[in-house]
């Protein structure tokens, strides 16, 4: 029944190649032979993919969905001319079931102009999805990609670490100005908002720790050690709560699956003992941390005093709001995306001083925007990526490759980016959604190579 339910049996590739869409794959494969640039495919694409990471932190959001339009383009290009795209999944088919659910609450939304934008957005983000899961197929275009980011998240956490160290002005009002905190420096580097910044770097702190363990000699591995305290110190020092809930729980995903993986190298008693010690481990450095620093224990205590923050008022009386905009329209919702919410929800809000540009919670916002139906795919997705991320992962240590690494990587982000989203919406800026979508692109791919039967198994070698 679990196999069943996580789409493991399911007989994708007999579908695909009965189907009248499925028989599209390879229909220009005959233009392929005679193209001089075809056997640069795979290099162009990651080109598209690292441009994307390159410049998001630091253009307008229109230049990104430029960008995003490119890679767009260039995956239909790839499907239509390569005959062979590889194993599809239980992953691929719950994205498509959600995009079709998100079709339909455009069709049926009450401002279906405004989700019809909503709905665009989401197509580039899982043609960059499905464009990205391609091309990390290859353990070295990979290494690559993830190397590309790394980098633009260390000039990022500089940037932030020059605004802790010489100040920098705020943008906004981020923290509650009856807070002995209101004057406390709140980083954002060059995406202008601290919640932003650190929904951004969150992927950077587990990447920059896989990368001591994958990559190959000892200058690599230092820069990875300065990567991992920059990117973790920049993320602490927005002072955002969210994130540093997202920290909290990336830390101790990544800590767990990594112990998964020393467990078999493990005496028994480390074996037995080892999680529960560990778990103890991080419970007691966290509660040493809140007692010790005063700004952090103030700021992880306005956390539990519901309306005595001004920015908890805020979302609370948002999300009451938005239990009102659901129970209006449970199933289907309202149609993707932050137009509709716009237009939407000033007919919900309860004052006119709590405006906001979205729900201030990602699984609220889908709760909103494509309804119970939605939602539920949506979960139904989570589950069935776990799984396979954590089929890949073992099979992967006993394998012994270092792929594994960047594999524990993704699923401790995606735990993070969760835990985020649980109070922020960060989430659907294309700054983090398309660092959301690689995550799930590197978990399909590293599990791809691994359930692949034309492939060998991975050497320990790094690519």
């Amino acid at each position: 029944m679990w196999q069943q339910f996580t789409l493991r049996t399911i007989p994708m590739e007999d579908w695909r190649s009965a189907s009248w869409v499925g028989q599209l794959v390879g229909l220009f494969q005959g233009w392929r032979r005679g193209s001089v640039i075809w056997p640069w495919a795979g290099a162009i694409a990651s080109i598209l993919l690292s441009l994307v990471l390159i410049l998001a932190p630091f253009v307008p959001t229109t230049m990104i969905g430029m960008l995003l339009v490119a890679c767009t383009g260039f995956w239909l290009l790839w499907t239509l001319v390569e005959p062979s795209q590889g194993r599809l999944s239980g992953v691929h088919l719950l994205i498509t079931v959600f995009w079709g659910i998100a079709l339909l609450a455009t069709g049926l939304s009450p401002v279906k102009s405004a989700a019809l934008i909503g709905l665009a957005k989401l197509s580039l983000y899982l043609a960059f999805f499905a464009l990205a899961e391609r091309t990390l197929r290859s353990p070295q275009r990979r290494s690559q990609v993830i190397t590309v980011y790394l980098l633009v998240a260390l000039a990022v956490s500089v940037e932030a670490m020059r605004q802790w160290f010489f100040g920098a002005e705020p943008l906004a009002t981020w923290t509650d100005p009856e807070s002995s905190l209101a004057n406390v420096t709140r980083v954002y580097s060059f995406l202008g908002n601290p919640n932003l910044l650190a929904g951004y770097l969150l992927p950077a702190i587990p990447l920059s720790g896989a990368a001591i363990f994958a990559w190959r000699g000892w200058l690599p591995k230092l820069l990875a050690v300065v990567m991992l305290v920059l990117n973790g110190s920049s993320l602490v020092l927005t002072f955002s709560r969210g994130g540093w809930l997202g920290l909290v729980a990336t830390l101790l995903t990544m800590a767990l699956l990594l112990l998964v993986w020393l467990l078999p190298r493990l005496p028994r008693f480390w074996q037995r003992w080892g999680i529960l010690l560990l778990l103890s481990g991080l419970g007691l450095f966290l509660v040493a941390a809140v007692l010790v620093v005063p700004a952090l224990r103030e700021r992880v205590a306005s956390i539990f005093v519901a309306r005595g923050d001004s920015s908890n008022n805020f979302r609370i009386n948002v999300w009451t709001a938005v239990e009102a905009m659901i129970r209006d329209r449970p199933w289907l919702g309202i149609g993707p995306g932050n137009d509709a919410f716009n237009r939407v929800y000033p007919l919900f809000q309860t004052s006119t001083r709590f405006t906001a540009l979205s729900a201030y919670s990602i699984f609220l916002e889908l709760l909103v925007e494509v309804g119970i139906i939605g939602f539920t795919v949506f979960l139904w997705f989570l589950v069935v990526l776990g799984d396979r991320g954590w089929r890949g992962l073992i099979t992967l240590r006993d394998r012994g490759s270092r792929e594994l690494f960047w594999l524990i990587a993704a699923l401790s982000t995606v735990a993070g980016m969760l835990t985020h989203g649980l109070v922020d919406t960060i989430w659907y800026r294309p700054e983090v959604a398309t660092l959301w979508w690689l995550m799930v692109a590197i978990i399909v791919s590293s599990t791809e190579i691994v359930s692949s039967r034309e492939m060998p198994a991975p050497s320990s070698r790094s690519d």
